[in-house]
């Protein structure tokens, strides 16, 4: 299954047994999404919130 990047519009493959949770990455422009909704055909993303570095300060 593909889903279309939502920052480059380039394909993304979603394999079967990716689940609800898991991080994607676009192989064109390096994004990260998560998988927010699977149901068959039905896939949502949304951008991978990204933690930065704690540096304890």
């Amino acid at each position: 299954m593909n889903i279309e990047c939502k920052d480059c519009g380039a394909q993304i493959t979603v394999t079967q047994d990716s689940m609800v949770g898991e991080i994607i990455t676009c192989p064109d422009c390096g994004a990260d999404f998560e998988i927010t909704l699977k149901k068959g055909e039905l896939i949502e993303i949304k951008p991978a919130e990204s933690v930065g570095e704690d540096w304890g300060q």
